[in-house]
């Protein structure tokens, strides 16, 4: 005879229907962006970006000493004045005192440009995240956005090795974390019949690429994310104090290692 078992209490119904691990992801990086907004001075603003968001150029000149004359010519770019001549000013810092900084490809991740730039990925993480922090847990929710973040930054510093443009932003550990919830949220519930009304259904596996690619809501999501982060590499959106240009190869870089790293952490389900 099944036995009904000892149920928790339900004694109140959460205010944010997210996991813990979302919540407090999303609350760090909106406490960041307000502690650098009304609370730090300026110049400690300055240092925090100078010394923990990616600059692809620094890390370039610090591997390979030899690229700061072809660092310093990309900085003479044709441009507006002003800005050129910050960029060139920038430039000579980086190239006077070259540092790796291996902890930027992680702390990057941690800083926006505005409200909308920092709203804009906190929404996007409640929406995809969610699932997967539920699927995985914690640990393996953080790893994925880590790991989504260190390679969109690599691919960034490969593609345009000698940028002095900080690149700040959760959108790559974001963009892993979509490609990983777009491997399993699209397909129709699996077929459950409850023994006892508590009984949970089991979880859904992994959709393998053919099967995905026969999905045609799991297609939709793929061409509608691929063409919207080629239209915004190429046009200018209001996300710092100017506008700027999107990291459209860091999304592709955190989108890439989110899609094909999950399979190796579903293999050992918890």
């Amino acid at each position: 005879m099944d036995a009904m078992p000892d149920l928790p209490r339900q004694n109140r119904v959460p205010i944010f229907n997210m996991p813990g691990v979302v919540t407090a992801s999303i609350a760090v990086l909106l406490g960041i962006h307000a502690l650098r907004e009304f609370i730090l001075p300026d110049a400690w603003d300055i240092w925090a970006l100078i010394h923990l968001a990616l600059i692809p150029g620094r890390w370039s000149v610090a591997i390979d000493p030899s690229r700061i004359a072809d660092l310093l010519t990309a900085a003479s770019a044709a441009g507006d004045p002003e800005v050129m001549d910050a960029r060139q000013a920038f430039a000579r810092y980086i190239a006077a005192e070259p540092d790796a900084s291996p902890w930027t490809f992680a702390t990057y991740a941690l800083l926006h440009g505005s409200w909308t730039h920092v709203i804009f990925n906190t929404v996007w993480l409640a929406a995809f995240g969610s699932p997967v922090a539920r699927r995985y847990g914690a640990w393996r929710f953080g790893l994925l956005a880590l790991v989504g973040a260190v390679a969109g930054g690599a691919l960034h510093v490969v593609l345009d090795p000698l940028s002095t443009a900080p690149l700040i932003g959760a959108s790559a550990g974001v963009s892993a974390l979509m490609a990983a919830a777009a491997r399993f949220v699209f397909q129709p519930p699996p077929a459950f019949t409850p023994a006892q009304p508590w009984h949970l259904a089991p979880r859904q596996r992994l959709q393998t690429i053919p099967e995905l690619m026969r999905n045609r809501t799991a297609v939709v999501f793929l061409v509608i994310w691929l063409a919207t982060n080629f239209l915004f590499g190429i046009i200018a959106l209001p996300l710092g104090a100017e506008a700027t240009a999107v990291a459209w190869d860091a999304h592709l870089g955190g989108f890439l290692v989110g899609f094909f790293l999950l399979p190796l952490i579903d293999r050992h389900p918890g």
